[in-house]
């Protein structure tokens, strides 16, 4: 018997991110990208250079990126463990970085769960699609083909619209690796509620897989 991993994403100050780690979440996402800005989510690489002192050991850490080159993203694998990418990379780039990258792709009508595998990273990250956005829009991703993804037996981290109230029935609907959550656990854009987080580690960790 196994839990999903969770990952608390849009971590921005040194206190979000040892509540998050106190509550027992196993991995940290600090956005590199300069659209989190509109979502007071970003932070700059020696920002979370300086959280990332100050975390205890065995928690993972995530930069996303969205479309830099392979020589930003290994500069970057200098501070974090993972990349994430979440534009339009080519293969070519995740297949650079291989197992240290988690690549995103937004679920649509068109998706292809195989066409992910174009990709080699290490695991793969799927959010809702919303025009004009590249995630943390809040919108509930299709778990129906989030299931399917699944099935090709890689490590999938479902992401989009989770919350404390909803996150148990994700997992038990899409049995994915991992967890992912930024607004979910937000009481202002930004701005983690520790209360949240510990409900959404809690309800998260709470239902088992075989």
């Amino acid at each position: 018997m196994a839990t999903a991993k969770v990952k608390i994403c849009g971590v921005t100050t040194a206190d979000d991110a040892l509540a998050a780690c106190e509550a027992g979440a196993d991995a940290l996402g600090f956005n590199f990208a300069a659209e989190a800005k509109s979502r007071n989510r970003y932070i700059d690489p020696e920002g979370a250079e300086a959280i990332i002192a100050e975390l205890p050991p065995f928690v993972v850490t995530v930069g996303i990126v969205v479309n830099q080159s392979v020589e930003r993203i290994r500069e970057l694998l200098e501070i974090v463990d993972r990349i994430q990418l979440h534009g339009e990379e080519p293969p070519e780039v995740c297949n650079a970085i291989g197992a240290r990258a988690i690549r995103a792709f937004r679920v649509g009508g068109a998706f292809d769960p195989a066409g992910m595998l174009a990709h080699r990273a290490g695991a793969y990250l799927l959010d809702a699609l919303a025009p004009g956005s590249r995630g943390g829009t809040g919108q509930v991703c299709d778990w129906a083909k989030a299931r399917r993804a699944v099935a090709l037996e890689r490590p999938i981290i479902l992401a989009g619209g989770l919350t404390p109230s909803n996150v148990g029935e994700a997992i038990r609907a899409v049995r994915p690796y991992a967890v992912d959550t930024a607004g979910g656990v937000e009481r202002a854009p930004g701005v983690k509620d520790h209360d949240r987080i510990r409900a959404f580690i809690r309800n998260a960790k709470s239902v088992f897989l075989p």
